[in-house]
């Protein structure tokens, strides 16, 4: 929202947002939509019309505006129309767009191995951050944000402090993973961030984290079009074809539903390839009774 518009309304908006508990990058996001529909408007939000909504609607479609990002405002006046200007008739002029479901790229373990032998230097540093990433399978926010104390080796457990959602939940610490950084920490000597950026009070920058898988990639040779995030999918997929409960899986991603979780399913070639076809199950039978 535009202070020249609407200084007071824009802080009831900010206190609203704190009350609710949202994070601060999703409370920068909220503002960020809501200065766009003003901007649009040219007068207070609280004063807008469902027609004005409705062509609003209209022009993010219009310039080509993606379903995630078009949902995403739409979500952010559905909460500024339902609490800090409760206008309840506004919520049933919004169209939310059907987003495209595709299904993430997955790496094979050739791969993930390439990837990591290739992670930039000096030292260990990003080889084992990779290694969290893909051994625990967990987001990049959540690898950069690890501090020292949230590995346990004693029972052999991941702390995921506040991930996405604000929720708390444990990955398993594979002997391996614990014995690769065991000997970063003995080089890197880290102190409260397990990944320290170039300002050691401060943790390394997913910015920096994402350049460097880049990097890594392009001297593994990766030809699919992957981010850090590509880690985590496969690290699901990977379980799932070796045969781990996809209920646990979920657990471990931290999934609120199962369903987000079931997507796994459709790149886990493995299991679709061991599951034996109608089709010959027919001609078997075919040749049996002959």
């Amino acid at each position: 929202m535009s202070d020249q518009y609407v200084p007071k309304l824009r802080q009831r908006f900010v206190e609203d947002m704190q009350i609710k508990g949202l994070q601060p990058k999703t409370q920068t996001m909220y503002l960020r939509a809501m200065r766009d529909f003003t901007r649009f408007l040219g007068h207070a939000p609280d004063s807008a019309t469902p027609e004005e909504l409705r062509a609003f609607q209209l022009d993010m479609k219009e310039r080509g505006v993606g379903a995630p990002t078009f949902n995403n405002r739409l979500t952010v006046l559905s909460f500024f129309y339902a609490t800090t200007c409760p206008r309840p008739e506004m919520k049933r002029h919004m169209r939310y767009q059907r987003a495209a479901k595709k299904i993430p790229v997955v790496l094979s373990a050739e791969e993930v191995a390439r990837i990591l032998e290739a992670a930039p230097g000096p030292g260990l540093r990003y080889r084992a951050a990779f290694s969290v990433a893909y051994g625990g399978g967990l987001r990049a926010s959540e690898v950069t944000h690890l501090k020292v104390g949230d590995i346990d080796s004693d029972r052999m457990l991941i702390r995921i402090e506040q991930g996405k959602g604000r929720k708390d939940r444990h990955v398993m610490l594979s002997p391996s993973l614990l014995e690769l950084l065991r000997d970063y920490y003995r080089e890197a000597r880290p102190f409260g961030w397990l990944f320290p950026g170039r300002n050691r009070v401060d943790p390394i920058s997913t910015r920096q984290f994402n350049r460097a898988f880049g990097v890594a990639c392009d001297f593994a040779e990766i030809k699919k079009t992957v981010s850090p995030h590509t880690l985590r999918h496969s690290f699901a997929t990977h379980l799932l074809e070796g045969g781990t409960d996809i209920r646990v899986i979920q657990v471990l991603l931290g999934h609120a539903k199962l369903e987000t979780t079931t997507i796994y399913t459709k790149v886990a070639t493995k299991t679709i390839r061991d599951v034996t076809s109608p089709l010959d199950l027919l001609v078997r039978q075919e040749a049996g009774a002959g």
